[in-house]
Formats: C-alpha cells, sequence, structure tokens
C-alpha cells in the first residue's frame, strides 16, 4: 500500500480536467492505497457547501481524506465547508513530503 498526497489548486468551475483528478484519486483507494486531496489555491472553492461539492463528499466516503488549505480558504471568504471537507494549513504538505509519500499537484 503506497501513501499519495493529491494537490489539487485548479477550479473546478473553469477547468473540466478536475474531475479526472478526483476519479484518479477514487482509484487510488480502490486499488487499496491510502489518499489524501490538498485543496489549495481556487481547488478550496468547491469546498462549500454546493451541488459542486458532492464530488468532494463521495470521495471523503470512499476513503479519501479531503483537506482544504486554511490560508486558501480564509482569503476566499469561506467559513462553511461540505461534508467530509477538513481544514488544514499547508503544514500537511510538508509533512507528507518529509514522510516519503507520493506527491502529485495539479
Amino acid at each position: 500500500m503506497a501513501e499519495y498526497l493529491l494537490i489539487e489548486s485548479r477550479d473546478p468551475f473553469e477547468s473540466n480536467d478536475v474531475g479526472y483528478y478526483y476519479d484518479l484519486a477514487m482509484g487510488l483507494v480502490a486499488a487499496g492505497n491510502k489518499v489524501t486531496l490538498f485543496l489549495a489555491q481556487n481547488g478550496v472553492l468547491p469546498a462549500r457547501p454546493s451541488t459542486r461539492s458532492d464530488a468532494l463528499s463521495a470521495l471523503a466516503k470512499s476513503g479519501v481524506t479531503v483537506l482544504a488549505d486554511d490560508f486558501s480558504l480564509q482569503e476566499r471568504g469561506i467559513a462553511k465547508l461540505a461534508e467530509g471537507v477538513a481544514s488544514a494549513p499547508i503544514d500537511v504538505v510538508v509533512d507528507h513530503l518529509a514522510a516519503g509519500h507520493k506527491i502529485l499537484w495539479h
């Protein structure tokens, strides 16, 4: 079992390929890996409760840990998060790097 950190910085309202990244996370979990999806920059926009956040909630239910950068949330005025999404500091990325996990940035 490998451990992955997938960092999503793109806004799914502007970029159609964000869904493919969510599918990658789901596939990695289904293959028995431990996966964390870290939302940063405009990638935090679907973390607000909305129809676009359903995909993130589904990822969380499948076993993906879904985290949203607390600074990016604050910059965009997002206080309430969708089900399954938690706020986290950027230190999470450093911790994953230090632990030798596989990191992908989109």
